[in-house]
């Protein structure tokens, strides 16, 4: 027995020994199809973080994301009591209610710091009726701002905060000069998740007949835009503001890679109005314009759609004075042409009240200049 058990120990020995021979020198021996073994990984060898040969946009990022603020808005909402309050039993138990009911309204929108005295250029829409307005930097801090003005036939505004330090700014681009396929970064507060920059390209120039807002030239874009986005920064890829975020085509709600950004060359004209007279002053003759369809082109004769019919004058107003009548074909404006009746109105709104402006027309089948008086537009009525 003794015998056996000494012959026992020793071919367990030997196997043992043989199996960390083996696992030492030749592991792969003992790995199988399908096992738990021990996975081999190829590593970048990137050295330091920017030295790595990746595309990013981090560095566009890093210097437009700073210039970028959340905007907290709150709106006192009074409502018509609930008629239960009028009931004796009810008034005997909790007493007169009064006559109407107070609750606040929340919003939330995006900012950009366009100046470092602290204005900030966002969305109409987004501070409109608004009684109190908090506005959160990227450093983490929260200040009070006031709004110095707004214009909502082009949906922005202008708010204001004061700083103690020194505040990031963003860097204006030349809008006119971007181009369908450039890259562009879209940064905001898109449902109050915080800070997020999204990518995509310039999918179409010029888009209006949308029903957004009465002058429109938007910039679309795939890059994801989100509510809460609304004022946010649209920069390019070197992180130089191009366009103000507006609006998105939805019907869930949510980004479905149709948004839309107010062009920079039409926001910077709001903003130095604003600041200098805490208003947007546009021209304005009183017509009433309507496009050229090729059917009214053929009822009127008219040898292409070119141009803007105007429909009707509103008596007394500077057109009715110059002579311009329902049924004229309106061309250009100061030799710039108008093809329809949108450019029209941006052309005339950007004519300087108290000016004269040469129309050139098209009457019966005569074409014809007359000067006409401009003068300021009305402020559209509140809604």
């Amino acid at each position: 027995m003794k015998r056996l058990w000494l012959i026992f120990a020793q071919t367990v020995t030997v196997c043992v020994a043989t199996l960390f021979a083996v696992q030492t020198l030749k592991p792969e021996w003992l790995k199988r199809d399908g096992g738990l073994g021990t996975v081999t990984v190829q590593e970048a060898a990137y050295g330091r973080p920017d030295n790595r040969n990746v595309a990013t946009y981090a560095e566009a990022a890093r210097k437009a994301v700073p210039a970028v603020v959340h905007i907290y808005t709150s709106q006192e909402i009074r409502t018509p009591r609930n008629p239960l309050f009028d009931d004796p039993l009810f008034r005997h138990f909790f007493g007169d209610r009064g006559g109407e009911e107070t609750q606040r309204r929340a919003g939330l929108g995006s900012g950009v710091i366009v100046s470092a005295e602290g204005y900030i250029l966002t969305n109409n829409h987004v501070v409109e009726g608004a009684d109190e307005i908090e506005v959160a930097l990227n450093d983490g801090r929260k200040l009070k701002a006031k709004v110095v003005g707004s214009d909502p036939e082009s949906d922005l505004a202008v708010v204001r905060i004061s700083a103690p330090e020194k505040l990031p700014v963003i860097t204006f681009s030349n809008s006119d000069a971007v181009r369908v396929g450039d890259v562009v970064l879209a940064i905001g507060n898109p449902f109050g998740v915080g800070q997020t920059v999204t990518s995509g390209i310039v999918s179409a120039l010029g888009r209006n007949h949308l029903g957004i807002n009465t002058f429109e030239n938007f910039i679309q874009t795939d890059a994801a835009i989100n509510p809460g986005n609304s004022g946010g920064a649209l920069v390019d890829s070197n992180g130089n503001l191009i366009g103000i975020n507006t609006a998105i085509y939805s019907q869930s709600g949510g980004s479905m890679g149709i948004g839309f950004a107010i062009p920079v060359s039409l926001a910077r004209k709001v903003l130095d109005q604003i600041i200098k007279t805490g208003a947007v002053t546009r021209g304005w003759i009183g017509v009433e314009i309507q496009e050229i369809t090729p059917e009214l082109a053929e009822s009127f004769r008219l040898p292409n759609t070119s141009g803007a019919l105007i429909a009707g004058i509103m008596r007394g107003s500077p057109a009715d004075k110059a002579g311009i009548k329902p049924g004229d074909v309106l061309l250009s404006i100061n030799k710039q042409a108008v093809t329809d009746a949108q450019s029209m109105l941006e052309l005339i709104a950007g004519l300087e009240p108290g000016q004269s402006g040469n129309f050139h027309l098209r009457r019966e089948n005569k074409e014809l200049d007359l000067n006409v008086a401009v003068g300021k537009r009305p402020k559209p009525p509140k809604q």
